[in-house]
């Protein structure tokens, strides 16, 4: 090993953190489930495992368009098998990276197979879609395989998932790290949340880690604390360099960090034999890169290829704001092969497409006079990196308009919000304005009733029933010219607090 690469690395390990649920600085205090034995077992649960399976379970590419296998058997009733079991199992897997087997290890597959069954059949889905690309990146680096059950215990391979502490994407990048790996972060693009690209990131750490620590143990750990927190585990436990050696010296999420990858391993290989079946998505498996040179809104290209919006920001979740900044310099667009035809033969009128209401404003700076003041109140899980990037605001803005002296907020906590009329907020830089676009698919001046949307519009009223993961902002980006505070006028409505289950009137736009 080289020395000086070592203590080179030693000393930025202490500047830079790859992983959303620890900073170098030390160990933080992060939201632990109090009934879960296991933290006390093996350390804290990351955010990933903690997750809200129903919201994930709600999003547009499960709700709309899933299945389930037809010859896999699935309930709620796991399977036991005996240690030795598990072990030989463990050891039949093609792998590079040790799979120990010990009572973490064990501890963490009773987690992902007892109490986290439901978000296993989401996991299982998204990786029949992710897991081939991020094999073919690690491949090109002639990194371990295996690795991409990584991505499972950073965001459970949710690409748009934001932590506590404000890191984002499939690899649970930090903003500086991120940068520093070469990913671009802006008021409009995010790479973090790009796959390809954040893969490429990810991948590029492993190998500057992997030439510092030859252990792959190692290379997890520093993943997840930074290698100032491993270096400095290293030095307290006497210069040893095995992870299980280290162990007891390491933050207490870092602890959990390899039992519950090596446990990702063994249940995405073995779920069939706890009765767990995956939720088989839609999410087109044969797709077209597009080159986009022009300023361009998602909202143009799902009206004229006739495509849901919500499909093309599951392709493109690096657009923050549904804008791609193509003027700025050639930016990617993902389609469905199908659909990239379309495109192509409508490309000229897709860049004039409403232009003037979605994209006509994006240079200019926004006027603070026409923003709007609405409340959020925090529900459970939420913080303010995960509110700040529903809003298009930042977490910073919030805290100076409440008041606050950290990003922890409590459940039930209302907060201000400075929003345009459109509902959606002002970037904080000013570099973009986004016009609430249309329900998609459609292009007339009323939004298409569908069964989704539980909509009526019977006597020419028009009504919407409130479904688990509403709010009024995502339910005014459905309606043309209608807004949070229309909304709240039309159905009296003192906050923003609303039910499932509860029937809202829409005003006319």
């Amino acid at each position: 090993m080289n020395r000086h690469l070592h203590i080179l690395f030693g000393i930025l390990g202490f500047c830079l953190s790859v992983n959303a649920q620890q900073e170098t600085s030390g160990e933080q205090n992060y939201s632990v489930l109090s009934t879960d034995t296991l933290s006390k077992d093996i350390g804290m649960i990351p955010e990933s495992l903690d997750a809200n399976v129903d919201s994930l379970l709600q999003s547009w590419h499960v709700k709309y368009f899933s299945k389930t296998d037809d010859y896999c058997h699935d309930d709620e009733n796991n399977v036991y098998f005996t240690d030795e079991v598990i072990r030989a199992r463990l050891e039949k897997l093609p792998h590079v990276i040790p799979m120990t087997f010990n009572n973490f290890v064990r501890n963490s597959i009773n987690l992902y197979t007892e109490r986290r069954r439901s978000l296993i059949r989401y996991m299982l889905g998204m990786a029949d879609y992710y897991f081939p690309l991020i094999e073919q990146i690690l491949d090109e680096y002639n990194l371990p395989l295996e690795l991409k059950y990584l991505a499972i215990v950073e965001s459970a391979l949710n690409p748009t998932a934001v932590s506590r502490v404000g890191a984002s994407g499939f690899w649970q990048f930090m903003l500086p790290t991120a940068k520093s790996y070469g990913l671009e972060v802006n008021s409009l693009v995010d790479e973090r949340r790009d796959p390809v690209k954040a893969t490429h990131a990810a991948c590029r750490y492993f190998k500057d880690m992997y030439d510092i620590y030859q252990d792959w143990h190692l290379v997890l750990a520093s993943y997840n604390c930074g290698p100032g927190n491993v270096n400095k585990a290293i030095r307290r436990a006497g210069g040893e360099m095995d992870f299980w050696q280290i162990y007891q010296y390491l933050p207490r999420e870092t602890r959990s960090y390899v039992p519950l990858f090596i446990a990702a391993n063994y249940v995405m290989n073995y779920y069939c034999d706890h009765n767990i079946c995956p939720v088989q998505t839609s999410l087109p498996l044969s797709t077209d890169t597009i080159m986009v040179n022009r300023v361009l809104h998602l909202q143009q290209v799902a009206d004229l290829t006739q495509m849901d919006i919500e499909q093309i920001r599951a392709l493109n979740p690096q657009y923050k704001r549904d804008i791609i900044p193509g003027n700025v310099k050639p930016s990617v667009l993902k389609l469905p092969t199908v659909k990239s035809f379309a495109y192509v033969d409508k490309e000229d009128t897709i860049y004039t497409h409403r232009f003037e209401e979605l994209l006509a404003n994006t240079n200019n700076s926004p006027n603070a006079s026409t923003r709007e003041q609405i409340t959020h109140v925090t529900k459970p899980g939420e913080n303010l990196y995960t509110i700040a990037d529903k809003y298009g605001v930042t977490a910073r803005e919030i805290r100076t308009w409440n008041g606050l002296g950290s990003n922890r907020v409590a459940s039930g906590k209302r907060l201000k919000l400075y929003v345009n009329n459109g509902g959606v907020a002002f970037a904080s830089n000013n570099a973009a304005k986004q016009t609430k676009p249309q329900q998609a698919a459609t292009v007339s001046s009323a939004p298409k009733t569908t069964a989704s949307s539980q909509a009526s519009a019977s006597s020419g009223q028009v009504t919407y029933k409130v479904k688990s993961g509403d709010s009024l902002y995502s339910i005014a980006k459905k309606y043309p010219g209608v807004s949070v505070s229309t909304l709240q006028k039309a159905n009296n409505l003192s906050n923003t607090n609303i039910r499932p289950g509860q029937i809202l009137k829409i005003p006319a736009g």
